[in-house]
């Protein structure tokens, strides 16, 4: 475990002040999602990864970093005690007002940094807000995951390593140590034929609310995965400030 890996600021520190002298004109809106992540990981992961994504981000490139929205669209995982969900309506409907609002103050460009898969609607408003002309965009999408877990050498396929699993252990094992309890290395659970997943949740296809070999996990692997994406948003941004 990494003792010295500084814990990720969920809140930004920044000043009206600091604001209006970095005039940034793309903004970062992590999206997370409180959710049953398994005995070992906090309710509060994705959005803990979401943050630790934008961070990263906003240490590279010269963009504005907004607080998260800390509750998503967990519907699938409400059979365990913890998780709590909002609509994929209201969830879109805050998205276009954050987007709206920026774009009342010079910030014509929003890249929401997701943290939770199952956020599914936010393609769509991607999309829409496209086709209206608005500039917006989704990071990391399923390529950059894929690609930033093979440079960090996460063995895990993204089929199996779909829920407190390897990935996610270990960014939480790189940002925030003291959230990740003991037995992770003991709570591998292989369950990959998920077809019936939106119809019937979670429950069906893990006890624990694992999916993925957690047992995998390391800090390394996870500060790796992290500085992989920073590498890759560089294609996003190039394409959001293309139009």
């Amino acid at each position: 475990m990494d003792n010295h890996a500084p814990a990720v600021r969920v809140l930004p520190t920044e000043t009206t002040g600091d604001v209006a002298g970095r005039k940034a004109v793309v903004a970062l809106l992590p999206v997370g999602s409180h959710e049953q992540h398994g005995p070992h990981l906090p309710l509060s992961t994705d959005t803990l990864i979401a943050c630790a994504v934008a961070e990263r981000v906003a240490a590279a490139y010269p963009v504005r970093l907004l607080p998260p929205l800390t509750v998503s669209c967990s519907q699938e995982h409400a059979s365990w005690p913890g998780t709590v969900s909002i609509t994929a309506g209201t969830l879109g409907a805050v998205v276009r007002d954050v987007a709206h609002s920026l774009r009342r103050s010079g910030v014509h460009r929003l890249v929401l940094v997701n943290g939770h898969g199952g956020n599914y609607v936010l393609r769509n408003v991607v999309q829409e807000a496209t086709a209206d002309g608005h500039r917006m965009a989704l990071f990391p999408v399923a390529a950059d995951w894929e690609e930033a877990s093979a440079k960090a050498g996460v063995e895990t396929p993204a089929r199996s390593d779909m829920h407190a699993g390897e990935l996610e252990t270990s960014i939480l094992l790189h940002v925030q140590p003291e959230c990740v309890r003991d037995g992770y290395e003991s709570a591998d659970v292989i369950s990959d034929d998920r077809r019936h997943l939106h119809t019937l949740g979670l429950g069906p296809y893990t006890e624990s609310g694992v999916v993925g070999r957690p047992s995998l996990a390391s800090a390394r692997k996870g500060d790796e995965v992290l500085t992989a994406l920073s590498g890759a948003f560089a294609d996003h941004l190039r394409v959001l400030e293309s139009w």
